[in-house]
């Protein structure tokens, strides 16, 4: 470590069904960051992909965490691909990408840190939504 490296930079990568309540959003991420014992004010910023851009539950939970939201088309995150823990042929009929949660993460931790990302919490789910926590260094 040289001394003037900064903690790495932890993104959570969201995607959910329209609709998902904001709740269901919330007790993913506590309960995410409490199994690997990562504290909220740890992460920089929530990412997903533009078509989710709009969707209240992802817009409010920003809001209430105080972070910024910040969204992919799926073309950024297809380079992704190789990297996903987990290949979801629905996410791709849906939005052309086949992993909302983990690209989204990997994206953002790259564009914020400018340097490579890695999974640190592969994908999750829980009722209408999945989460994935990239880190970059």
């Amino acid at each position: 470590m040289t001394e003037h490296s900064a903690a790495p930079t932890l993104v959570v990568g969201l995607g959910c069904q329209r609709g998902c309540p904001v709740s269901t959003l919330r007790a993913l991420l506590d309960q995410a960051l409490q199994a690997h014992r990562i504290e909220l004010d740890e992460i920089k910023a929530l990412a997903s992909i533009d078509l989710k851009r709009d969707e209240p539950a992802l817009l409010e939970l920003a809001e209430q965490l105080g972070l910024e939201l910040m969204c992919f088309s799926s073309e950024q995150l297809a380079v992704y691909q190789p990297q996903l823990s987990h290949h979801s042929e629905i996410a791709f009929e849906r939005t052309g990408c086949y992993g909302v949660a983990e690209s989204a993460a990997l994206a953002l931790a790259e564009q914020l840190a400018k340097a490579p990302a890695k999974l640190l919490i592969p994908r999750q789910k829980y009722a209408q939504a999945t989460l994935a926590l990239a880190s970059a260094a």
